[in-house]
């Protein structure tokens, strides 16, 4: 099944961007996954291409209008079954969790946000899952949907080399990444700690488990809440 990417952007221009080449870009000439970026202006209904207007109620910056973006997203998905998501600092955090549903389905189309942000009926009538990539702002919404575009092909079949680079990662099992390390032996006096040379598999997966367990509780304790909760016994049977 390819996976086909649709973005709605005022700068087509900006993409594929760094996804056209290395892993990603090989794949989009073997046809592995498409993109394509369009242009919203194409859109507007006046000689002059307006795309945004005054916010209702005052305050500073611009919106984008609701009819404009709504012609726009009818266009590329009219009985499309591929989810829409709108990039927006306000949105769901996008979590590998989230990344690896999108990767297995038919695609995505995804709308850039810019000015002071999109008119919510659209975002309503249209059904815009609004997706974050982070608690701060950028100038516009496509370089979180390169970010998020780069997460999801490259976990796609047989994009990665080794499909195992893509499940012994950060966040894949709950945990951030452990250390890595390679030649040479010694560098300014640090060693590679000997146990990942000792050619004993079980010692050197423990030692990673160790490892990335230490990291997260250093750097994101919030993951290590977050897996201890209790969950439901799937060998107990649901009580009614």
């Amino acid at each position: 099944m390819l996976f086909r990417a649709t973005v709605l952007t005022l700068y087509p221009e900006m993409f594929p961007g760094h996804l056209g080449v290395s892993l990603a870009g090989k794949a989009l000439e073997r046809g592995d996954w498409s993109i394509e970026a369009v242009q919203i202006r194409d859109f507007a209904g006046d000689r002059h291409r307006t795309v945004d207007d005054t916010p209702a109620g005052g305050g500073a910056g611009m919106v984008l209008k609701p009819d404009v973006l709504a012609r726009a997203i009818d266009h590329v998905s009219a009985d499309d079954e591929r989810p829409r998501l709108l990039m927006s600092p306000r949105g769901r955090p996008l979590t590998q969790e989230r990344v690896r549903a999108l990767a297995a389905g038919p695609g995505v189309v995804v709308v850039c946000g810019r000015f002071e942000g999109v008119d919510q009926r659209v975002i309503d009538t249209r059904q815009l899952e609004e997706v974050s990539i982070g608690d701060y702002i950028l100038s516009g919404g496509e370089p979180a949907a390169l970010v998020l575009l780069d997460a999801v092909v490259r976990i796609l079949p047989g994009v990665m080399g080794n499909e195992l680079s893509g499940v012994h990662e950060s966040f894949e099992g709950g945990l951030l990444e452990h250390p890595h390390y390679t030649r040479p032996q010694v560098f300014e006096g640090q060693e590679i700690p000997a146990v990942l040379t000792s050619g004993n598999h079980a010692a050197i997966a423990q030692w990673r488990l160790v490892a990335a367990r230490r990291l997260t509780a250093e750097r994101r304790p919030d993951l290590l809440e977050r897996d201890l909760k209790p969950q439901p016994d799937p060998a107990q049977p649901v009580k009614k």
